[in-house]
């Protein structure tokens, strides 16, 4: 059995958020073992606390929701999971100043550092509990396929998207999750958006705090953004980044393997409940 982790210290982070556009702080601090990752909105009245995980989960388009009650809520957690999830982060608290963490270039490279700037991981005496399919998994909807297999040693996740208008369509690549190789592999890849739904979200009055440095536009057979893109293949790399962000709200260590084509949040969700429930079945 695994132990549980938390961090060694505490670490800040501030920049602006996506949708709502306004300048958000996030801090990080350790928790006592059994805590699990609990997003705190010091915001709000009486500071009320919002578990990461998968039941909490309220909206899955454009990111990953959870909540409690109406107004507490947290909006986009993906980033941030991911890379509490690559570091082994078990126990700890996400306190936030608003309904979003801020969104940086748009990877979870400037999560993974700030955790490093709080001295890494630190071993807990709890154990975590480890789980492993213990039967193939399909899910499905629209155009997402995801398929996942038992393997009691790893999480690997090989994954293909393909997105319209894109230059470099289909892509792949394939992932074991590792604290080490995961800061060079998928931390530096950023989110992207299609440049017709890009209009809609603006329509909407979503991602008021959007532009070229924290996100790449697919336009016209083109990818543009502010600096060259960081890998040929960096939407695929970031689509495993949300996937293993939206993983850890099932608070367990997974291992298996994951062949998954496009993608999302509303099926990475759907798999992280069906592992949930299957892992009480087991119990």
């Amino acid at each position: 059995m695994k132990k549980q982790k938390t961090l060694a210290g505490s670490a800040q982070f501030s920049g602006v958020a996506l949708h709502t556009g306004v300048r958000a702080t996030l801090k990080i601090v350790p928790a006592p073992e059994n805590t699990g990752i609990l997003f705190r909105r010091v915001d709000l009245p009486d500071k009320p606390v919002i578990p990461a995980a998968a039941q909490c989960v309220v909206d899955v388009q454009r990111g990953t929701t959870i909540a409690v009650s109406k107004t507490a809520i947290v909006y986009t957690v993906e980033h941030i999971l991911s890379a509490l999830h690559a570091w082994g982060i078990t126990n700890c608290i996400v306190e936030m100043d608003g309904l979003e963490p801020p969104i940086a270039d748009g990877s979870s490279m400037p999560y993974y550092n700030m955790i490093a700037e709080a001295g890494g991981a630190v071993e807990q005496q709890g154990e975590i509990r480890s789980f492993t399919p213990p039967h193939p998994i399909w899910i499905e909807g629209g155009n997402t396929r995801i398929a996942m297999f038992p393997d009691n040693e790893r999480l690997t996740i090989s994954c293909v998207t393909s997105f319209k208008d894109c230059p470099f369509d289909p892509q792949f690549f394939e992932y074991e999750l590792d604290t080490e190789s995961y800061i060079t592999e998928i931390a530096p890849a950023r989110t992207f958006v299609n440049f017709a739904d890009l209009k809609q979200l603006l329509a909407m009055g979503l991602v008021k705090g959007g532009s070229l440095d924290a996100a790449a536009i697919i336009h016209n057979g083109a990818i543009i953004c502010k600096e060259k893109l960081r890998f040929q293949n960096e939407i695929v790399r970031h689509k495993i980044l949300d996937m293993i962000g939206d993983l850890k709200l099932t608070g367990m260590n997974l291992t298996g393997r994951i062949i998954a084509i496009r993608p999302g949040h509303p099926k990475n969700v759907e798999l992280a409940k069906t592992l949930i429930e299957l892992a009480e079945k087991q119990a």
